[in-house]
């Protein structure tokens, strides 16, 4: 069968090594190490299941040269002695089964390594306080710590473990490495003007600026010879005030070029609070974010392998990037981590069964947790679910899922692949929840391409599905189920005051979804993602709109992990949309609404012929525990927002995982 992407799927020889398309893995930190930072067994089988599903490379992200300098991960790999090269084997030998290659992004953090995880200052080019430094020891209670200026001798030195890092990568059978020359890590930082502010040879000119990058991989050439492939990651332009800019980038390549075979090219920095959405960008911003600049990178350098990265989502894009001569190959993390099959899936035609990335950034994990995806809930449990796969149950069961959002899809997808007899309870007469909602705004398209998956999967994948119908504890208990799963969801919080319940009140995204009328003068209540949304879409509407919020600040937006938070800030500044922070509701009346100013007293009224509710969500728990006594014992589940509610995707889809998948 031929393939509809033949660029994507071409395979090309680089100093002898065969790589078999052009798509790579772009390097994900995974906290899957063991705690003395080596390679393990649950390493390596996330690993297996994106090797299986197709990508040439798989890179593994911010990798030290030695954890004792520069570390700023709880469990990230650690090149500095041969005690690594065993593990790191086991990780080689697996992709090299799939005919892939294992690579590392073999970095050092400079100014960003943490002092808490080291008990001492960080080396950089110059002796400064890192942003993250004062964040940290704010945090912490304690005084910043200056980063410690790099001796001439700490220089070669670290030269040095560079070369030694990658030449135990190429000992444990890798053909390749990615040299961290970007997003202002040391090396970058030496190149940049706004972090080097040295006066000898590694300061000033940029030549002088660049001696450090050069000897790096002057010394990996040397070390691990001309049958190797150096990669080397940069910021095309590290779009922050002072720093290296597009033009002087070029400049930088011209360089490097001759001492490289592939330059993957990004954006932006660490470790900047408010810049680093330029590297790690969120559901807000443009797709694609950093083609042009790969585009226009190859242009200028014409015989440079370039990669491209950046919230591409899709192999058909990666195939119209390549086909139109952007760049020659294209990274992809989160959209791999969402949907390690994708390659595969897209090869085989079967496109629609591609899992889209939500770009939500909860990948990134809480303190102390492993990787983990939103829409692929076997991200981090390969141990448990080999190749990110259920196995067929022992026995077929007679399943009920009483809920038709994200979470009630999952299980029931998930349990119409261990062979059971499903059955999906949906009351409205659409699948998708609360996503229905969720996807208005307009900047919100990731989420929709996730919904129209979810809606396809669902229909393909041998449920029962009866929409339009409520579940009840007795018309479960009459059928049967030796299993109920219940996905509910939650419901609108209706404050406690006068007027709440008046028939021009009414649930935010209601409105936004024309299900219920909206008049010109609107009072959204609550600022957090849910008003905020409306709020947008009235105001673009040509509606009057106030947001009022008790908080004094935006604390439900970014206590709430929203990706978007920092965008929607800079949205609602642009459009001058008047919010009221720190004002308490108080009484809705027919044409007005009463508020309170926490901090003053004063009251005062704001007109309004449409009040619109975003306070929080509760869970439906009454109604979720009288369907979870339908079938009692260990095979009743409650899952997704009806058992902890907040809108979370996350937790629906890993809940769906932990019910059906060992039913």
């Amino acid at each position: 069968m031929a393939t509809r992407y033949p660029h994507v799927f071409s395979p090309i020889r680089i100093r002898g090594v065969d790589f078999k398309n052009r798509i790579e893995l772009a390097p994900p930190s995974l906290n899957l190490c063991s705690p003395d930072h080596l390679v393990t067994d649950g390493f390596v089988d996330l690993n297996r299941s994106i090797a299986w599903g197709g990508a040439a490379i798989l890179s593994v992200g911010n990798v030290m040269v030695d954890i004792n300098d520069c570390m700023n991960e709880e469990l990230q790999l650690d090149l500095s002695s041969d005690e690594c090269i065993l593990p790191l084997s086991k990780f080689a030998l697996m992709c090299e089964g799939f005919g892939a290659h294992g690579s590392l992004e073999i970095n050092h953090g400079g100014k960003d390594s943490q002092f808490f995880r080291t008990g001492k200052p960080a080396f950089a080019p110059s002796s400064y306080y890192s942003t993250w430094e004062l964040a940290s020891a704010k945090q912490m209670g304690r005084e910043p710590v200056k980063t410690i200026e790099m001796s001439i001798d700490k220089i070669h030195e670290t030269v040095e473990k560079f070369g030694q890092a990658t030449l135990r990568a190429k000992k444990a059978g890798m053909k390749m490495a990615m040299i961290h020359c970007g997003h202002a890590n040391l090396i970058s930082q030496f190149a940049s003007p706004l972090y080097n502010h040295r006066t000898d040879e590694y300061g000033g000119s940029l030549e002088n600026r660049a001696r450090f990058t050069v000897e790096v991989l002057d010394r990996v050439r040397q070390l691990c010879g001309e049958d190797f492939v150096i990669e080397a990651r940069i910021s095309a332009d590290e779009i922050i005030p002072g720093g290296m800019d597009y033009e002087e980038t070029l400049k930088y390549i011209a360089l490097i070029q001759d001492k490289i075979d592939i330059l993957h090219v990004s954006a932006g920095v660490h470790g900047e609070f408010g810049y680093m959405r330029n590297w790690w960008q969120n559901y807000m911003m443009d797709r694609e974010f950093n083609v042009h600049y790969a585009a226009s990178i190859k242009k200028e350098f014409p015989n440079l392998l370039i990669n491209t990265v950046g919230s591409i989502k899709s192999i058909d894009r990666a195939e119209e990037i390549i086909a139109s001569g952007k760049a020659d190959f294209v990274s992809m993390c989160r959209p791999l981590l969402a949907d390690p099959d994708m390659p595969r899936k897209f090869a085989e035609g079967r496109e629609e069964d591609h899992r889209p990335c939500l770009r939500c950034q909860r990948c990134a994990g809480d303190e102390h947790r492993v990787i983990s995806c939103s829409v692929n809930p076997f991200l981090g449990r390969e141990r448990e679910f080999p190749l990110g796969k259920v196995q067929k149950a022992e026995e077929k069961r007679k399943v009920a899922v009483v809920g038709g959002g994200p979470g009630g899809i999952a299980a029931a997808v998930i349990a119409c692949r261990r062979g059971h007899d499903v059955t999906l309870y949906e009351k409205t007469g659409r699948l998708g929840g609360a996503l229905n909602y969720a996807v208005l705004p307009d900047f919100k398209r990731d989420l929709a391409d996730y919904l129209h998956y979810l809606t396809v999967q669902a229909g393909k994948c041998g449920a029962k599905i009866l929409l339009n119908t409520t579940a009840t504890r007795e018309m479960l208990e009459r059928e049967n189920y030796d299993a109920v799963i219940v996905a509910i969801g939650a419901e609108p919080v209706v404050p406690n005051v006068p007027g709440a319940t008046l028939p021009h009140v009414c649930w935010a995204p209601l409105a936004d979804a024309g299900e219920a009328p909206c008049g010109e003068k609107v009072v959204v209540v609550g600022a957090g993602a849910v008003g905020l949304e409306a709020a947008i879409d009235m105001q673009r509407a040509g509606k009057d709109v106030t947001v009022i919020e008790l908080m004094d600040d935006y604390v439900s937006l970014r206590q709430s992990g929203n990706a978007g938070a920092a965008e929607f800030l800079r949205l609602i500044e642009a459009m001058e949309l008047d919010v009221r922070l720190g004002h308490r509701l108080l009484e809705i009346t027919p044409d007005t609404v009463l508020c309170e100013n926490v901090h003053t007293g004063e009251r005062f009224s704001l007109p309004a012929d449409t009040v619109l509710l975003a306070v929080g969500l509760k869970a439906r728990s009454a109604e979720a525990d009288e369907l979870r006594l339908a079938c009692p014992g260990p095979n009743a589940f409650l899952i997704g927002d009806c058992l902890y509610p907040g809108g979370n995707v996350k937790a629906a889809t890993a809940g769906a995982l932990s019910a059906a998948g060992y039913l």
